[in-house]
């Protein structure tokens, strides 16, 4: 029954691998103060270019979770929209995966 019960987590983790990591950059970007600018993951910035399509993305996401909503559009104008959309993403990742679960689908996965 323990066996059983770590398989199903293990499945579930893996199967919505993606949402979770989707989850984690929206809390890290939420808790992240916009207006920091010491440190930055953009590949661009490290070639040498001084601007790329997604500069001041992660950071008007974290405006935008401060509540900031005219310095989230000032950093990049679609950062509400790029919450929007990951959180839609989220949703249907595990919506899409919830039916890995039921004990249906471990049966039928059995008599295959």
């Amino acid at each position: 029954m323990e066996n059983s019960r770590i398989r199903i987590f293990y499945r579930f983790v893996r199967y919505n691998l993606e949402a979770f990591i989707w989850l984690a950059a929206l809390a890290l970007l939420a808790f992240m103060n916009p207006e920091s600018t010491q440190q930055t993951l953009c590949v661009w910035h490290y070639a040498g270019f001084d601007a790329c399509p997604g500069c001041g993305l992660g950071h008007s996401i974290s405006a935008a979770f401060h509540g900031k909503v005219l310095d989230s559009f000032n950093f990049h104008p679609l950062g509400i929209l790029a919450i929007i959309i990951l959180t839609i993403r989220v949703f249907r990742i595990f919506i899409e995966n919830k039916y890995l679960l039921s004990q249906k689908t471990d049966q039928y996965v059995k008599d295959l």
